[in-house]
Order: structure tokens, then sequence, then C-alpha cells
């Protein structure tokens, strides 16, 4: 008898707790809520750049050589475009990634070992965006054979998007007191509110590297490399858009 007394108890227990968490669930989802959706934008010039740097090399028979030839080269390249760089503003070089491999070629369906290769990539992050043009020459001076990439950031960008979003906040709220007004209500607190940040770039990144090696090896071993200006390097201008979703309880 004890047995059967303990057992309805604790059914009537859970049955006492279920029945709790639905009438809390009804009575928040009976409030009503208008929801908003604001943005803000601003467009700013990036102030920090990276770019990244391979150097390739290859021969025939030796992987080994490869690689000497591609670390003479490499630790050319480094120490020289860290002498570019002011470290204590936060600037560095550093390896991205290295690869060394046998390369194969195919003939009448038959793999045929062609050379090795060997490649390595170095990653240079500066805030002074007018040395990139200097960079990329210096580097690829030294025997650097690829520019592979070029990104342009905004080293305040959390500050940006923090403000762009206070922005949308006021927009949200004026909003919503619009609406709710409108249909005889009015805002009694947030419901929720989700906020976030991207960014879109329009940067005419500009190259003159292919001309400026056409013209070294147009010329002969022993006349002088035509001068040149740096390769123009331009960062354009970064948008940051700001978008804030909000609901907002009314009465």
């Amino acid at each position: 008898m004890k047995k059967i007394l303990l057992a309805v108890t604790v059914l009537g227990l859970a049955a006492g707790l279920a029945a709790t968490s639905v009438n809390a669930a009804t009575t928040e989802d009976t409030r009503g809520y208008v929801t908003v959706a604001t943005s803000a934008n601003t467009e700013i010039s990036p102030d920090v750049v990276e770019i990244n740097i391979s150097v390739k090399t290859e021969d025939s028979k030796s992987l080994q050589k490869a690689t000497a030839e591609n670390k003479e080269i490499s630790d050319k390249v480094y120490n020289a475009i860290k002498s570019m760089i002011d470290t204590a503003k936060g600037d560095y070089v550093k390896t991205s990634d290295f690869n060394a491999t046998p390369v194969y070629r195919y003939n009448n369906s038959k793999q045929i070992f062609d050379k090795y290769e060997v490649s390595n990539s170095v990653i240079v992050k500066t805030k002074n965006i007018e040395k990139a043009g200097d960079i990329i020459d210096k580097a690829i001076s030294l025997g650097a054979t690829n520019i592979n990439d070029l990104v342009f950031s905004i080293s305040n960008y959390d500050t940006q998007c923090n403000d762009l979003i206070a922005i949308a906040a006021k927009k949200a709220r004026t909003r919503g007191d619009i609406m709710a007004k409108s249909a005889g209500s009015y805002i009694t607190g947030i419901k929720s509110m989700n906020a976030s940040c991207s960014t879109s770039q329009n940067r005419p990144v500009q190259y003159r590297l292919m001309a400026k090696n056409m013209a070294f090896a147009g010329s002969s071993a022993d006349a002088a490399a035509p001068e040149m200006s740096s390769t123009p390097i331009q960062g354009g201008v970064i948008k940051i858009y700001a978008n804030l979703n909000t609901s907002f309880f009314v009465k």
C-alpha cells in the first residue's frame, strides 16, 4: 500500500510541474509585440594591408637543390621585407605555407616524373599601405615569383561596428514607437534584439608586375634595368554595414 501511494504522489508532482511550465510559456506567448528591421552603414579607407608573396623554385633532378635555392631566395625576401615594416606598430611578416613535392606529367596515360617543385609563401601585414607597392617590387627584385593576394582591412573595425549598431538601435526605437502609436498602443520593453556587422569592398587594386617583368626580360644582361616607379596599389574604400532586428513588447 505504501508503494502505491508513493507512486501516486510522484506522478502528481510530475503532472504539476508540467502544468506549471505550460502555463508560464502560454503567459509569455500571449504578450503582443512589433518587430523592426533597421540598418546603418559607413565608408572608410582601409589602413591595413596583407600581402601574400610566394617564392617557387624547381629542379629536374634534386629536391635538395630546389629546396636550398628556395631557402636562399626566401631568406633574402624575408629579411628585406622585415626591414621595411614597423613591428613596433604591429606589422609582421610570417610564413603561411611551405610545400616541396615531385611534379609528374602524363604521356599516353603514363605518369612520368618531370621535376621537383618547392614553394614558400609568406604573409606581410603592415599598417603603412603606402609601402605596399615598394614591398611588392622589392620581393620581385629578389626572386619572388608570385603575388597571390592583397587583403585590405580596418584596424578599428569593432569600434566602427559598435557605433553603427547604436545608430541602428536608435532608428529601431523610433520606428517601433511609430508603429505602436499608429496601432493605438505603446512600447513597454524589448522582446529580442539581434545585430550583426559585415563589409564589402570596392578596391581598384592595380598591378604593373607583368609589364615590369617583360621589360626586364627584354633587356640584355649587361644593360641597366629601366627605372620605374613602384607598383601602384590603391586600397579603395571598405563599406561597413550594421543590421539590427528588434522586437518590442507593446501594450
